[in-house]
């Protein structure tokens, strides 16, 4: 199964997410598992969150980028459900070799992320943290999926970062499959 913990507070508005969900969902073994609809209050079920973990051979991470960083239920759900014995250290195994794939959003322009522009850096200066989460559980890092200037991507290129989306997944399921 590959599930996706998707964590966007604002969903509704959001056509990025949207239509990279919409090009993924109807795939067979794609299981989508939206936190901000699950846990409006951030109370975590972390039972219920391992056991979907346990079933996945690929966990993508997907949410918009806040502040350099995943929104705050996806952190907490990192603190939480990732505990230490059962997803790192001693014991801590459930994860191990398992794909993980990020697929974000930024508000900015791609070309915002560069030593003289906004945010000062390329934007794989911001990546380690989450990059590092999935390799400290024993994940297979994937190339993540980056959609830049969500808020106004043109629709042809958001239509072909969804199809090139849906194509990973499909060839992640055949990969498993066969």
């Amino acid at each position: 199964m590959i599930l996706i913990v998707y964590a966007h507070p604002h969903h509704s508005r959001s056509i990025a997410h949207r239509a990279l969900l919409d090009a993924v969902r109807d795939l067979p073994d794609v299981q989508v598992n939206s936190l901000y609809d699950r846990y409006p209050d951030f109370d975590i079920d972390v039972e219920a969150e391992q056991a979907l973990l346990a079933q996945a051979s690929l966990v993508i991470w997907q949410h918009p980028i806040y502040w350099y960083s995943p929104p705050a239920l996806l952190k907490l759900w990192f603190e939480v459900v990732l505990m230490r014995g059962w997803a790192y250290g001693a014991g801590g195994t459930a994860l191990q070799g398992k794909g993980c794939l990020w697929v974000t959003s930024t508000g900015s322009a791609e070309d915002d992320y560069r030593p003289d522009a906004a945010h000062g850096h390329p934007f794989g200066a911001f990546s380690p943290p989450v990059e590092r989460t999935a390799v400290l559980c024993g994940m297979v890092w994937q190339p993540p999926l980056i959609v830049h200037g969500a808020h106004r991507v043109d629709r042809t290129a958001l239509a072909a970062q969804a199809a090139h989306y849906r194509t990973r997944l499909e060839q992640w399921n055949a990969r498993s499959h066969g």
